[in-house]
C-alpha cells in the first residue's frame, strides 16, 4: 500500500512538471505532419521508421536551448534577437515566418474540415472549417493562459489513439524492429524528398519561438518573480525531453500505420490526411478509420493555437507591442488581433484556390530556408555568457545542436534543388 502511494505521488509530481515541452512536442504532430508521416509510410513502407530515433535527440537539444534562453532572459526568442542582433536578421525571420505559419494554419484548418466531413458527410467541409476556426478563436481570446495551457496539455492525450491504430491490423514485429534500428536510405528524388519533409515537419522554426515564449509565460503564471536555478532547469529538461519523445513516438506509430496498412494494401500515394483516414477503413476496419480521423481533428485543436500564438509573439515582440496569453484582450489588443488575422487568413486560403498540399509545400520551403539560420542563432545565443551567464550549453548540447544545423542545412539544399532545379 505504501509503495503504491509513493508511486502515485511520484507520478503526480512528474505530471505537474509537464507543460510547455509536452505541448510543443504534441503540437508538432499536427494534421500537416500526419499527412507527411502517412505519405512516408504509404510510399516506402517501414523504410523511414528509423527517422523517429534520429530526430528525437535533435529536436530535444534545440528545444531545450530555446526553453533555457526563455527562462534565463525572461523574454521570447524574438526579444532576445531584437536586443542582441542586427534588426535585419529579425526582419528576415519575420518575412519568412509569417507566410509559412499562415500557410500551415490554412492547411491544418482545411485538413480538420475535410476529415470531419468524412465522419459526417452531410455537412460541407468548409462549414466544419469555419466552425472549428470560430471555436479556436473564442478559446484563445477568452480563456486565460492557465486555462488554455491546461486544455492544450490534456488535449495531448488525443494523440494516444495513434498508438492503438496499428494494432488493429496484424503486424510483423521482427520487420518493425529491423526497420527501426537499421537505417534504410534510397538515393533517389522521392526518398530524399520524404526525408527532407520529415526533418522539416519535425524540426520547425515556429516551435523554437513558441518554446522560449511559453517558458516565460509559465514562469509568469504564478504572479511572482521566479528565479532560474538548477532545479528549474532540470524540470524544464524533463518536460522538453518527454514532450519530444512523445512527439516522436506518435510520429513512429503514424508511419507504422501507413507503412503496414496502406503500403501493403497497394496504396502508395497519400496527399491529404483525409485520404489517409479514408484509405484505412476498407483495409484495417472502421475503428482504425474513426480513431485516425478523430486524432486529426484533435491535433488541429492542439497545433493551431501554437502556430497562431508563436506568430503573434514574433510580430508583437518585433514591433514592441504588449504580448501574452495571460493578458486580457483589451490589455494586448494588437497581440490578439494578429492571432485573429492569422486564423481568418488561414481559413480563406481554402477559398483562394491554393490546395492544402500546395500550402504545405510552400510552408516547407520557407521553413527549410529559415530553420538552419535560426538554429545557428540559437546555438550562438545559448553559448553567449553575456546573455546566458552560467547556463550556457553543455558539450552534448553543442554536439547535438551542430548536428541538427548540418542536417537541416543539407535538407534545405536538397529541398531547394529538387523544387527549383531538380
Amino acid at each position: 500500500m505504501k509503495r503504491s502511494k509513493v508511486v502515485l505521488i511520484k507520478t503526480l509530481r512528474f505530471l505537474k512538471i509537464l507543460g510547455p515541452g509536452l505541448i510543443t512536442g504534441a503540437s508538432d504532430d499536427d494534421p500537416s505532419g500526419i499527412a507527411t508521416y502517412s505519405q512516408a509510410g504509404a510510399q516506402f513502407g517501414l523504410a523511414t521508421l528509423w527517422t523517429a530515433l534520429i530526430t528525437f535527440p535533435l529536436m530535444a537539444a534545440v528545444q531545450e536551448m530555446c526553453a533555457r534562453i526563455g527562462m534565463v532572459t525572461n523574454q521570447g526568442l524574438t526579444g532576445t534577437l531584437k536586443k542582441h542582433y542586427p534588426r535585419s536578421i529579425l526582419y528576415l525571420m519575420l518575412l519568412f515566418s509569417f507566410p509559412a505559419i499562415i500557410l500551415n494554419i490554412g492547411a491544418d484548418i482545411a485538413g480538420m474540415g475535410a476529415v470531419a466531413n468524412l465522419l459526417v458527410p452531410s455537412v460541407n467541409p468548409m462549414l466544419f472549417s469555419v466552425v472549428f476556426t470560430g471555436i479556436l478563436l473564442l478559446s484563445i481570446i477568452f480563456l486565460s493562459y492557465k486555462q488554455l495551457a491546461a486544455i492544450l496539455k490534456y488535449t495531448c492525450a488525443i494523440l494516444l489513439v495513434y498508438l492503438v491504430v496499428p494494432f488493429l491490423y496484424k503486424q510483423d514485429l521482427l520487420a518493425i524492429a529491423k526497420a527501426t534500428v537499421i537505417p534504410t536510405i534510397h538515393f533517389n528524388k522521392d526518398f530524399i524528398n520524404i526525408l527532407v519533409a520529415i526533418l522539416g515537419t519535425t524540426i520547425s522554426p515556429y516551435l523554437f519561438f513558441w518554446q522560449a515564449t511559453m517558458e516565460v509565460e509559465d514562469m509568469k503564471k504564478t504572479g511572482k518573480v521566479v528565479m532560474v536555478n538548477k532545479k528549474r532547469i532540470h524540470n524544464m529538461k524533463v518536460d522538453v525531453d518527454f514532450g519530444m519523445l512523445f512527439s516522436n513516438i506518435i510520429m513512429f506509430f503514424i508511419i507504422l500505420t501507413a507503412g503496414t496498412v496502406l503500403f501493403k494494401g497497394g496504396i502508395h500515394q497519400i496527399d491529404t490526411v483525409q485520404e489517409a483516414a479514408k484509405a484505412l477503413e476498407p483495409l484495417a476496419g472502421k475503428w482504425a478509420y474513426l480513431l485516425f480521423a478523430v486524432g486529426v481533428i484533435g491535433t488541429g485543436f492542439l497545433a493551431i493555437p501554437v502556430l497562431s500564438g508563436s506568430l503573434s509573439y514574433i510580430v508583437s515582440e518585433t514591433l514592441g507591442w504588449k504580448a501574452g496569453l495571460e493578458k486580457k484582450f483589451h490589455e494586448a489588443r494588437p497581440f490578439y488581433l494578429v492571432i485573429v488575422a492569422s486564423l481568418v487568413i488561414g481559413l480563406f486560403i481554402n477559398y483562394a484556390g491554393i490546395s492544402p498540399i500546395q500550402a504545405l509545400l510552400y510552408s516547407a520551403i520557407l521553413y527549410g530556408i529559415t530553420a538552419p539560420v535560426i538554429i545557428a542563432i540559437v546555438l550562438h545565443i545559448s553559448n553567449n555568457k553575456k546573455i546566458m551567464g552560467n547556463y550556457t550549453n553543455s558539450r552534448y548540447a553543442n554536439i547535438a545542436g551542430a548536428t541538427t544545423l548540418v542536417l537541416m542545412s543539407v535538407a534545405a539544399i536538397f529541398l531547394l534543388y529538387y523544387q527549383f532545379a531538380g
